[in-house]
């Protein structure tokens, strides 16, 4: 009497990656995740691979998860594959403080972001 498995939170055709911890806000990673949606895996790596933001490489990371994914476990055809769904979240944020003159200090929040990566094989027509 085992507990059923889980339900795939993805189609048939998909694999997913998420990465929960990336320093930095969700906005700056939106930027990225946005220019790589809907694109082929192989472009959308060489974008990420020469692109200029710091958050790419983070996505970089993501993304060749999702393509091992993909390979090892679901059995795609990684030629074939297209990034279906790049969303982005907001993580835990950091709370420190900054000590400033007359005894008075200020706060600084240090914001995580969460990316959802999901890309999914389509036959070439």
């Amino acid at each position: 009497m085992s507990k059923s498995a889980a339900p795939r939170r993805v189609g048939d055709k998909e694999a997913l990656a998420v990465n929960t911890n990336i320093r930095g806000s969700a906005q700056k990673l939106n930027l990225v995740a946005a220019l790589i949606r809907g694109r082929k895996v192989e472009d959308a790596l060489n974008i990420l691979t020469f692109s200029t933001k710091a958050m790419a490489v983070d996505a970089r990371k993501c993304l060749a998860s999702a393509i091992a994914n993909a390979e090892n476990n679901h059995n795609l055809d990684v030629d074939a594959l297209v990034v279906a769904e790049a969303s982005v979240g907001k993580s835990i944020t950091m709370k420190r403080f900054h000590t400033r003159g007359r005894g008075k200090s200020t706060r600084i929040l240090k914001p995580f972001s969460r990316l959802r990566i999901v890309v999914r094989e389509v036959e070439e027509a």
